[in-house]
């Protein structure tokens, strides 16, 4: 394995940069990894390693993997603890990191009898990941994104414990012509907002084929995507608070959606 040292080098300066901008990661087709847990997931996913870095003492610890993710790489390299703390996101690195291809397989095609949660324009990425995580965990069919942040930021990956490699996600262009598709296929679309008047999601018929909407933080489900909605539902809340965190409400709506 070749070592690297330099904290100049062109190709840590290249992961650097992966690791701050969702463009440049688009532009490559690839994105970055971090953590022993994360890494060593992708071993039983279909996303294919472009490279993998490791530390000295990252090797003596998980060799077995470690081992096991040379093997499934492209290229490998060892890295200083130097370089390891430069690229980390966390305050303590592990000193093991991927760089995965962006996996061209995934597609948007949905189940007719499939549940599936989607995000439009879902910003905060530890929001995104919580919820892919909850909807890996409770046995949905896929996760819907539309706008918001990216999938592959360091914080979602994070934030989703390796289920971002598992579950199917669909990346969405045009929102409206996605759910049009659904609605031909027989599946029923529901938008949760903040709203008493609405229904309560308790008494809601999630049978068959579901799309749950989860909207924006600040501003809720957008105009467009409320209009082609067959309902709005609500969660019942009896405190003061006028609403929940989206991914509190994720998990909510997909317990309910999935019982």
């Amino acid at each position: 394995m070749e070592k690297i040292t330099g904290k100049n080098n062109e190709l840590i300066k290249g992961v650097k940069k992966l690791l701050s901008s969702s463009k440049e990661r688009n532009a490559q087709g690839v994105f970055v990894l971090e953590g022993a847990r994360l890494v060593f997931d992708v071993l039983n996913s279909l996303y294919e390693v472009k490279f993998f870095m490791i530390t000295e003492n990252a090797l003596s610890k998980y060799e077995k993997k470690a081992r096991l993710m040379i093997s499934k790489s492209e290229k490998s390299y060892i890295i200083s603890e130097d370089i390891s703390d430069r690229l980390s996101d966390t305050k303590n690195s592990q000193g093991v990191f991927a760089v995965c291809r962006i996996n061209p397989e995934k597609d948007n095609k949905i189940n007719p009898d499939g549940k599936y949660i989607m995000l439009d324009n879902v910003q905060d990425p530890a929001n995104l990941g919580a919820i892919v995580r909850t909807a890996e965990a409770l046995g949905t069919d896929g996760v819907i994104v539309s706008g918001g942040c990216d999938i592959y930021n360091p914080k979602s990956l994070r934030a989703a414990m390796g289920s971002m490699l598992r579950i199917h996600i669909m990346q969405i262009d045009n929102s409206e012509e996605f759910l049009e598709n659904a609605r031909k296929k027989g599946l029923s679309l529901f938008a949760t907002v903040p709203d008493s008047s609405a229904a309560r999601i308790t008494d809601s018929d999630f049978s068959g084929g579901v799309i749950c909407v989860i909207g924006n933080e600040a501003n809720g489900v957008s105009e467009k995507i409320m209009r082609l909605c067959d309902e709005k539902i609500t969660i019942p809340m009896l405190g003061k608070a006028e609403s929940l965190n989206a991914s509190v409400a994720a998990a909510i709506t997909m317990w309910e959606m999935l019982r």
